[in-house]
């Protein structure tokens, strides 16, 4: 019997669901998106939402450990509850990758804002994507499709 193949966790803003703190999605349309959907791949999650945060929200930035929004309260525990909700989910359905939201507080995987809200990136990860990366689960940006398309390829099933 042949394995599944392997999934990859979504942010649900990248699916076109309106999830951000604006109430906006960040759809992103790649031909191999649809076809790992239709492959049955996708598991999709808005840690944010899953964290018990709801649409709109204010933006939050991390700030070395902690998480506050622009009115300067800190909303680390939602942040981390949500991130631990999609570690979960990840684990219950087979995920080994993820592909997550860049810059994003929750999400990010190689930048996230710098925590001064003036739409500055450094380096770093967000909240969710620190998580799973320290759980082994290869994280991955909406701009590495790329490179989650050929680990894709070269992981056995």
């Amino acid at each position: 019997m042949t394995a599944p193949p392997p999934r990859i966790l979504v942010s649900a803003c990248l699916l076109g669901q309106p999830v951000r703190y604006d109430g906006a999605a960040k759809t992103v349309d790649d031909p191999r998106i649809e076809r790992w959907r239709r492959e049955g791949r996708l598991v999709t999650i808005c840690p944010e939402l899953a964290g018990g945060l709801g649409v709109p929200r204010r933006p939050a930035e991390r700030q070395g450990e902690r998480v506050v929004d622009d009115a300067g309260d800190d909303v680390t525990g939602a942040f981390d509850a949500g991130a631990h909700a999609a570690l979960v989910l990840a684990r219950s359905r087979g995920c080994r990758f993820a592909l997550l939201k860049q810059g994003s507080p929750s999400c990010g995987s190689v930048q996230i804002g710098d925590g001064s809200f003036t739409g500055r990136r450094v380096p770093g990860m967000g909240i969710t994507a620190e998580l799973l990366s320290a759980n082994g689960i290869r994280v991955f940006g909406e701009d590495q499709i790329d490179a989650l398309d050929a680990a894709l390829a070269a992981t056995p099933r």
